[in-house]
C-alpha cells in the first residue's frame, strides 16, 4: 500500500486546509481530466449510432462514410444532418450527438449566414463563432487541452534541465560551480521573447504543425532553466553541508547515491512550490506568442488568436470575452494552486519554537 512519507503527509494537510487552493486544484484537475476525452463532450461525430440493427461508434472509430448509413455519398457522414434526417422521417434508426456537435477545425457554412455569430443555441454555438464560421466554445476547450499538455511538456522539460545544471553546479562547487553560475548569469540576460519570435520567424512555411510545435517548445525551454537552475543551486548547495550528507559519505555512499536518494529529495519543497508558477509563466508566454502570431501554427486551438481576433473586431465581444475569461479563469485558478504550496511547504509559517 502506497503511503506518503510523514513531513510530506503533513504537508500535504496543510494544502487541503487551505480551501481557496485545494478547491482550484480539484476544478483543475477535474477539467483536464474532462479534457483528455474532450471528443465525449464536444465532437463533429457522433457518439453512438443505431442504424439496422448495427451499433457504431464513430468518435474514436474514425471515418465512416455516409453510405454506411444509407447516404448517396462516399465521404464522410454528417451526423448532423443525418440526425435531423432520422427524426424527420420518423425513423427507427437514432444517434446520440455530444453536447457541442462541433470540432475545433470545422467551419458552419450556410447559406445567407455572414460570421461571426453571436451565441446561439439552436446551432450548438453556445459561444457564437468566429470569423470563419468555427465554434468558439470548441476552441475554448480543445485550446485549454493544447495549453495544459504544452504547459506540462514545457515544466517536464524545464525541470529536467534546471535539475542538472542546479545540482551540478550546487554539488561539484569549485570551477564547475563558477563558470556554471557565469554562463547561467548570461543565458538569463538573452531576451525570451525575441530569441523566439526570431527563430519562429526563420522556420520554413511548409513545415509539418506537429514539428513546428516540438520546435517551439523546445526553443522556450532552452531560454527558462535559469531561474530554477539558479534556486536549486542555492537549495543543494544547503543541503550538501548537512549532517547526514557527511555521514552517508562516511559510510561509503557514492556521488550519485548522495544527490538522487539524499540531496535532492531534500530539495522537494522548492521543486514542489515552482511547479504551479512555471506552469503559469508557460501559459502567459504561449498566449503572448500566440496573440503576436509566433505562437502555435494555424489551426490550431489557441486562446492567443482567439483574443486577437477578438479585439480585431470588438463588434462580436463573445470572442474577446471568452478567451480572455478562460485565460484569466485558468490563470487564477494555478496561482491560487501556486500560492497555497507555496504555504503548505513553508517551514517558517508552521513551525512553533519552544
Amino acid at each position: 500500500m502506497f503511503r506518503l512519507n510523514p513531513l510530506t503527509a503533513k504537508k500535504w494537510q496543510r494544502f487541503r486546509a487551505l480551501k481557496r487552493g485545494w478547491w482550484s486544484f480539484v476544478i483543475l484537475l477535474i477539467l483536464c481530466l474532462l479534457a483528455l476525452v474532450a471528443e465525449l463532450w464536444i465532437n463533429k461525430r457522433a457518439l453512438f449510432v443505431s442504424h439496422e440493427g448495427q451499433w457504431h461508434f464513430p468518435t474514436y472509430a474514425g471515418f465512416k462514410s455516409g453510405r454506411t448509413f444509407g447516404l448517396d455519398y462516399d465521404y464522410e457522414a454528417n451526423y448532423r444532418e443525418l440526425q435531423a434526417k432520422w427524426k424527420a422521417e420518423k425513423s427507427a434508426s437514432w444517434l446520440i450527438m455530444p453536447l457541442i456537435p462541433w470540432d475545433p477545425y470545422e467551419n458552419d457554412f450556410r447559406d445567407d449566414v455572414q460570421h461571426p455569430q453571436p451565441p446561439d443555441a439552436a446551432r450548438g454555438h453556445w459561444l457564437g463563432t468566429d470569423k470563419i464560421g468555427r465554434d468558439i466554445a470548441a476552441r475554448l476547450f480543445y485550446g485549454f487541452r493544447v495549453n495544459m499538455t504544452f504547459a506540462l511538456c514545457y515544466a517536464a522539460g524545464v525541470y529536467l534541465l534546471g535539475i542538472i545544471a542546479g545540482c551540478t553546479m550546487g554539488y561539484t562547487g569549485g570551477r564547475t560551480d563558477l563558470y556554471g553560475q557565469r554562463l547561467t548569469e548570461i543565458w538569463s540576460l538573452i531576451p525570451f521573447l525575441y530569441m523566439v519570435m526570431i527563430a519562429i520567424s526563420l522556420l520554413p512555411a511548409d513545415m509539418k504543425v506537429v514539428q513546428r510545435i516540438v520546435i517551439l517548445l523546445v526553443i522556450m525551454i532552452v531560454f527558462s532553466w535559469t531561474g530554477l537552475a539558479t534556486y536549486l543551486r542555492t537549495v543543494t548547495m544547503k543541503e550538501k553541508a548537512r549532517d547526514y550528507v557527511a555521514a552517508a559519505s562516511l559510510l561509503g555512499a557514492s556521488n550519485m547515491r548522495l544527490i538522487f536518494r539524499h540531496v535532492l529529495p531534500n530539495t522537494l519543497s522548492t521543486l514542489v512550490t515552482f511547479l504551479p508558477f512555471t506552469i503559469m509563466s508557460s501559459i502567459s508566454a504561449l498566449n503572448a506568442l500566440d496573440y503576436l502570431a509566433f505562437g502555435l501554427p494555424p489551426p490550431t486551438p489557441s486562446w492567443g488568436d482567439m483574443l486577437h481576433e477578438g479585439v480585431s473586431q470588438l463588434s462580436s465581444p463573445w470572442i474577446v470575452l471568452s478567451a480572455f475569461s478562460a485565460i484569466t479563469f485558468v490563470l487564477l485558478l494555478v496561482a491560487f494552486i501556486g500560492e497555497a504550496v507555496r504555504d503548505a511547504f513553508d517551514p517558517k509559517k508552521f513551525t512553533t519554537y519552544r
